[in-house]
């Protein structure tokens, strides 16, 4: 009776953990891809941020700044995915049947997740932007 159990579910071991490869690949694509834009975008506001530093603004002011543009763009994407996982979870019911359909402590979770690495992976380009020394910036221009 073992062997028979085993084999009736393998195939869902098997594509439960294909999935779950596949998942944890996407958050790090993700990370990298949300790390290189926000970088980007505050490497090219070096001249603002070194503007507003020389002004008076506090490190924690540029720090925010940059995190907020990173966790704005991380936040339209969650609600735009908990849209589709709600539009798309009936469709999987089979592969994950301990899971209910829009389970709000799932979704909850993932959502947590996905905003924690966009924390993240924003923290590092806005941390740099408050390293800013204001005379370099305006000088580079």
């Amino acid at each position: 009776m073992d062997v028979v159990l085993s084999n009736s579910l393998a195939q869902p071991r098997v594509t439960t953990a294909l999935l779950g490869l596949f998942a944890a690949l996407a958050l790090v694509l993700a990370a990298v891809g949300l790390f290189g834009v926000v970088s980007y975008t505050a490497t090219q506001r070096t001249h603002e941020v070194g503007i507003r530093m020389a002004l008076g603004a506090q490190r924690g002011d540029v720090l925010r700044m940059i995190l907020r543009q990173g966790l704005g763009l991380s936040i339209a994407g969650v609600i735009l995915g908990l849209i589709c996982a709600l539009a798309v979870t009936r469709l999987l019911t089979h592969l994950v049947p301990s899971v209910q359909p829009g389970d709000p402590l799932t979704l909850t979770a993932v959502s947590a997740l996905l905003l924690g690495v966009a924390l993240l992976a924003s923290f590092l380009p806005a941390w740099r932007a408050t390293q800013v020394d204001p005379l370099v910036a305006l000088r580079h221009e």
